[in-house]
């Protein structure tokens, strides 16, 4: 079987042809388009927060209920939230009658975590990646084409949402820059920060970030963000992919803190990517160049150029946070049945990154079929 086949034949039966259904809103609760959906985080960690912050903004959700396996995670969150109910299991908190559900965990737990939710028949709004490995991506995947066809399912891939990224996908997927022929993406800024003061015994957990296994490492946590927008302006995921990573500064953990992956796409487009963690002073760079026939485009989530040709330069900027975007939309589509299944093409983008990491820790060139089987 091709690689082009495979590809086919993994999309056909994740069923993604379409990716919204229109539903009535009564089809999808059995009241009124604008009563509150009641929201439940499982994971109160930094990003959990945070995103249960922006949830909390919009007029028409109410944070109910959440879950953390910490009592001082669960005590900083219940200060903020104090009508909510804790919850230390998050089996218990499903069991409930929340509407939806944001999942916060650590990487390693999305698939478990994922398919659960699934199984309660709830609206998902999960982090970002679909799991660590190519068998937990497949465990979404499962998941996620049993999914309830009335229920909501996103994934925190903001890019995906964002106004400005969408306007630059729109221009680019017109063929008014012509097609498609050189892509090149960074992530090239600093990591996250170690925690400290917690006991011997939550190392790994409360640092989950920094070992491979619980994370994916950081090709897998963090730069599946532009693997994902690579995967969407192309509308289909690469082929092979040949890299090398290493640690040049990092003293802490077992992931890598630089990397260099090329990755093929079946019809020859190169797409090149660079990544690292050392927080130079004063620089960053994070974003996608898409080179065309007739013109080429750069987006990130600070704004976008497009150039269509020597003297015509189109700038914008992207002045806040669009996690906002992604949040606010899972929301509208909810309560009014625009239904998603993210979890299809998010399996698939991280399946992407799970194809690059293998590639960067064997040394040798992977190919899709090396992965998509799980």
């Amino acid at each position: 079987m091709s690689e082009s086949t495979n590809r086919r034949n993994f999309v056909a039966t994740a069923g993604a042809g379409a990716p919204f259904l229109i539903l009535k809103p009564e089809t999808v609760f059995g009241y009124q388009a604008n009563s509150a959906l009641s929201l439940g985080l499982i994971g109160c960690g930094n990003r959990g927060t945070y995103v249960t912050g922006i949830f909390a903004k919009n007029e028409y959700l109410k944070v109910v209920a959440y879950c953390d396996i910490y009592e001082d995670k669960r005590q900083a969150f219940g200060e903020k939230y104090s009508a909510a109910k804790a919850y230390t299991q998050y089996k218990d908190l499903l069991a409930s009658d929340i509407d939806a559900v944001y999942i916060a965990t650590p990487a390693f737990l999305h698939p478990e975590h994922f398919e659960a939710a699934v199984n309660a028949k709830k609206h998902i709004f999960m982090e970002k990646p679909a799991g660590v490995d190519a068998a937990g991506c497949q465990r979404v995947l499962r998941a996620a084409r049993r999914a309830d066809p009335t229920k909501r399912i996103s994934l925190d891939f903001q890019q995906r949402y964002g106004k400005d990224y969408r306007k630059v996908h729109e221009v680019v997927k017109s063929g008014e820059l012509g097609a498609i022929k050189m892509v090149r993406a960074a992530w090239l800024g600093g990591g996250p920060a170690i925690k400290k003061g917690h006991a011997e015994s939550e190392e790994k957990i409360r640092n989950w970030f920094f070992y491979r296994e619980l994370s994916g490492d950081i090709l897998i946590e963090q730069d599946c963000h532009n693997i994902d927008v690579v995967n969407w302006f192309m509308g289909k995921h690469p082929v092979k992919v040949s890299g090398y990573g290493s640690r040049q500064l990092r003293q802490y953990g077992n992931v890598y803190d630089n990397l260099a992956a090329t990755f093929q796409f079946d019809d020859g487009v190169i797409f090149s990517y660079s990544a690292n963690q050392f927080g130079v002073p004063g620089f960053s760079d994070v974003s996608e160049t898409f080179m065309c026939e007739k013109g080429a485009a750069n987006v990130s989530r600070k704004g976008y150029t497009i150039w269509r040709g020597k003297d015509e330069i189109e700038k914008g900027e992207t002045k806040y946070d669009i996690t906002m975007d992604a949040v606010n939309e899972f929301i509208e589509g909810a309560r009014t049945g625009k239904i998603e299944n993210a979890g299809i093409w998010a399996a698939e983008s991280t399946l992407t990154a799970v194809m690059a990491l293998e590639a960067c820790v064997k040394g040798k060139e992977m190919t899709w079929a090396n992965v998509s089987k799980g």
